[in-house]
């Protein structure tokens, strides 16, 4: 049976009850962040060799693109309204938070465990036939840059059942005490405590995850009230980035002064305003086509390996890179942003998608990986996925290769490991 066919199948078995609306976005935005990347990751040819750059640094007018490419916003309010479906389903059923926790845990941290493997793997053949270490570790950042992704969004798990009944007892005043707080880191960063900043992976993102709960709630209910919140959050947008202190661009920018994403900043939390009130404001006309067929089937496919999808677009990209410049830089005469190199574009991307597909078959079994029959205590997942997110954070940063000391990268490979080990998500079986 064919991979649409199953999707298929399960389409046809979707309760009336599910707001596929949901999964919907799930899926439209993991396409939005692969066409992202794709599209800005500008390799090229210099006197010495091979460079990969940036396209947000090398042109200015690409950097209004990502206004429309970064959706993570996206992704934490869907989280927020998944996170409490299911949070709520455990609570009327009597599971302990360690069982759901367990099953979320999975989901996330498993399959980025075959991409560390696959890059320590990766990284050490290519010290071996000679490629610089500067561009290993230029090739594995881009690849690693998607866990940064599970390293927040696993905290911000860890912390449902709290923001859950700060929702139930509070209503938006728990989504309007971390955005204060992220107002107020912000303006600590700008007076010069830089180290401050940090906190709004959690301030921000937290407030985020909060607008899911009131999205699942209807606390959000008319189409009007929704988009007057998106117009107030692109207003908001326009004015701290424009008129204000923060750089247009929505994704970090390599070198420049100041990033909206590292670490988050205010225009990220007005972006998160705006894309749920324009949105939600078509819910209804959305879910209405989610009823036909090939649409829902197409978002059940996405999502049934979509964390795959999500964590090794960047690794099809980077091998794609790697064999072009293996077989005498193919593809990789032209200057960035020059319209041969746009007009290039739709075939590099194609080439990403190939090696993508291919690499499918090999990785995707981790995303069901089958739940035991009892979880482990919740202070070993709790510990167990800190030590996972250090080692992503660390592996995010400045990936393999470099001058970052080989004890450094050996400490922050093995960080998810033994930390997934401890919240009981790998077992060592006993021989016989």
């Amino acid at each position: 049976m064919s991979l649409w066919s199953r999707a298929a199948d399960v389409a046809q078995k979707t309760p009336e009850s599910r707001n596929r609306l949901v999964d919907f976005l799930r899926a439209a935005s993991i396409l939005a962040v692969i066409s992202g990347h794709w599209l800005l990751a500008a390799p090229y040819l210099v006197a010495d060799g091979i460079a990969i750059g940036n396209m947000l640094e090398l042109t200015t007018y690409t950097k209004w693109l990502s206004w429309g490419f970064q959706v993570m916003p996206v992704f934490f309010l869907v989280g927020g309204y998944a996170n409490a479906v299911s949070w709520r389903a455990a609570l009327r059923d009597g599971k302990p938070f360690s069982t759901w926790l367990d099953s979320r845990l999975r989901r996330l941290i498993l399959p980025g465990l075959p991409l560390i493997v696959a890059w320590v793997v990766l990284a050490y053949i290519a010290g071996r036939l000679g490629v610089s270490p500067e561009l290993i570790q230029a090739g594995s950042k881009i690849a690693l840059i998607p866990i940064w992704f599970l390293a927040i969004y696993t905290l911000i798990v860890l912390f449902v059942p709290l923001t859950h009944a700060a929702w139930q007892r509070f209503g938006f005043a728990s989504f309007l005490a971390p955005a204060a707080l992220a107002v107020l880191d912000d303006a600590l960063f700008f007076a010069g405590n830089s180290s401050l900043g940090w906190f709004n992976y959690l301030f921000i993102w937290i407030a985020v995850h909060q607008l899911g709960y009131a999205w699942l709630d209807n606390r959000l209910a008319s189409p009007a009230v929704r988009l007057g919140f998106g117009f107030f959050g692109l207003g908001l947008l326009y004015g701290l980035t424009v008129h204000g202190p923060y750089p247009i661009a929505l994704i970090s920018v390599p070198d420049a002064a100041i990033s909206n994403t590292l670490p988050p900043k205010l225009p990220l939390l007005a972006l998160a305003i705006a894309q749920a009130g324009f949105v939600l404001s078509a819910e209804g006309p959305l879910r209405r086509w989610l009823k036909r067929p090939i649409p829902w089937t197409a978002a059940v496919l996405l999502n049934g390996m979509i964390m795959t999808i999500y964590l090794w677009h960047s690794t099809a990209m980077a091998l794609s890179i790697g064999v072009s410049v293996a077989l005498g830089n193919i593809g990789l005469s032209f200057d960035p942003g020059s319209g041969a190199w746009w007009l290039a574009r739709p075939l590099w991307m194609f080439v990403y998608l190939i090696v993508l597909a291919a690499l499918m078959p090999l990785v995707a079994r981790f995303e069901r990986i089958p739940v035991p029959e009892k979880a482990a205590a919740a202070w070993r997942q709790i510990v167990g996925s800190m030590l996972v997110c250090l080692g992503l954070a660390m592996l995010a940063g400045f990936g393999f290769g470099g001058d970052t000391p080989l004890s450094i990268q050996a400490a922050a490979a093995l960080t998810p490991f033994a930390g997934a080990l401890l919240a009981g998500l790998l077992i060592l079986k006993r021989a016989a």
